[in-house]
């Protein structure tokens, strides 16, 4: 029952007999700095300890969250490190030595105690970068892939996605086309497949334009045997596109092309450079492009999987919620999370520090969570979100005590329970963009209590999940559980 206990919070509880209704209580946001990284080395190689400039979203297993730094470690070439949810216990599980990769600019994928990450340099003697395979607890590291520019891509700059013993990626370089590639590798390292080769952009009118996209950034996501993800340069006006293409590689297609910049104010309608991934939900993608919209400091979007349905969802001011989203969303409920790079351009310096902000998946509510003040929360989250619970956890690429970057936790606020009576029944409310919880009832809180899913299942009515009970009947107690 403790382990249990632990994981759950008791929002209103409700005695039907005596007619008590109080007033839900929200738990109050805490942003919290797990580790910040220490300095590097000035007279040798940049290395440290631990890492340094982590620009990679973490991956969590059970209560250790794991991730990449880009540099720093003991050669200068970054780092795979763990962390407890709590800030303790930080280990760098593998230093990268150059010839087993340099340079992880991306997250890592688990399977089992595996991790999965790419190196946007090092490898063998062209250096075009690596994938790799290591185990959680540092052991096993194995250089899966070293990349050949011409024939396969270079410069991994983004994460992979595991379906089976398959992982696919992008190589933001390289290939027949020398403006990047989809790929797939076995777990092994085996049977290495260059999917697409991007096209070669035009160095004539219309410059820097192709059919197809170029230079992908960021990782794919996977449904059924289609591929989707962005690239931040190419399409019809050079701005970047969204893509979808099949698991055996056939089937390209290019979604939406993003639209031209105007010239003197880098504006647009729908936003440019794509360099996130995407988020699926339903039929819908949602991402970030990191500039353009209506003010030129990016947006956030949404696009159907066949292509049409283009909304861009939020234009960033560069004001008061920031600007320069240059990472993955994330989706619970019918509310996206993300971070924004820069900004509030009135707050830390010309181009600020940057922001986590919320919205809900039609662009309404838009919400500033925290504004990083460049010190010891960090600076510059270049890095997408992870969500345990109610805890957002990420990474600053600088900032912190020493300038190397940051691991944070934020905590968001609890749903509210809401209790009304309803002549014979009792209406029970908590809104539908929080995830993961179900109504519980018991009919004792002497311990030890049983709780158990409340019936009937909830119904949304006006944006809200809402149980309808008769009160005649024992006495209930009422909560949420997660």
């Amino acid at each position: 029952m403790k382990a249990c206990v632990k994981n759950l919070f008791l929002l209103p509880v409700l005695l039907v007999a005596l007619g008590l209704i109080p007033v839900g209580r929200v738990t109050a946001q805490i942003f919290t700095t797990l580790h910040s990284f220490t300095a590097t080395s000035v007279s040798y190689r940049g290395t440290n300890i631990d890492g340094a400039y982590p620009q990679a979203s973490l991956v969590l297993l059970g209560n250790t969250l794991y991730g990449t730094a880009s540099y720093g470690g003991q050669f200068g070439n970054g780092t795979v490190f763990a962390v407890k949810t709590d800030g303790t216990g930080f280990t760098n599980v593998h230093s990268l030595t150059g010839s087993d990769g340099a340079a992880p600019f991306a997250g890592l994928v688990l399977s089992g105690n595996i991790l999965y990450g790419t190196c946007e340099r090092g490898g063998d003697s062209i250096g075009d970068g690596t994938v790799f395979a290591l185990n959680t607890d540092g052991t096993g590291f194995t250089n899966l892939h070293s990349f050949n520019f011409i024939s396969e891509g270079a410069a991994p700059f983004a994460g992979l996605v595991l379906s089976g013993n398959i992982l696919y990626g992008t190589a933001s370089r390289g290939g027949g086309g020398t403006d990047g590639t989809v790929f797939a590798i076995n777990t092994d390292g085996t049977g290495f497949t260059n999917l697409h080769t991007f096209t070669k952009l035009l160095l004539y009118p219309p410059y820097l334009t192709n059919t197809d996209g170029a230079n992908p950034y960021e990782g794919l996501i996977i449904s059924g045997d289609t591929l989707y993800g962005t690239a931040a340069g190419g399409g019809s006006s050079g701005n970047g596109t969204v893509f979808a293409v099949s698991t055996d590689g056939t089937g390209f297609t290019n979604l939406h092309a993003f639209t031209t910049l105007d010239q003197t104010y880098g504006t647009n309608s729908d936003g440019a450079t794509p360099t996130a991934g995407l988020v699926l939900s339903g039929n819908t993608l949602y991402g970030t492009a990191t500039y353009g919209g209506s003010w030129g400091y990016g947006t956030v979007f949404a696009v159907n999987t066949d292509g049409t349905g283009f909304t861009n969802l939020h234009s960033f001011p560069g004001g008061s919620d920031g600007g320069r989203p240059y990472a993955r969303l994330i989706l619970s409920g019918n509310i996206l999370y993300g971070t924004a790079a820069y900004g509030p351009v009135s707050q830390g310096g010309s181009s600020g520090n940057g922001t986590l902000f919320a919205l809900y998946t039609d662009g309404t509510g838009f919400t500033n969570l925290h504004v990083f003040t460049g010190g010891n929360d960090g600076a510059n989250p270049f890095a997408g979100l992870t969500l345990s619970g109610n805890t957002l956890f990420g990474t600053t690429w600088s900032g912190g005590s020493s300038g190397s970057g940051t691991i944070f936790s934020f905590s968001l606020p609890r749903p509210q329970l809401t209790i009304t009576l309803s002549d014979t029944n009792v209406i029970l409310t908590w809104p539908i963009n929080y995830a993961g919880f179900t109504l519980q009832s018991t009919t004792n809180l002497v311990s030890p209590s049983v709780w158990s899913t409340n019936s009937p299942a909830p119904v949304v009515v006006n944006g809200q999940n809402t149980i309808t009970n008769s009160i005649s009947g024992t006495q209930q107690f009422f909560r949420l559980s997660q």
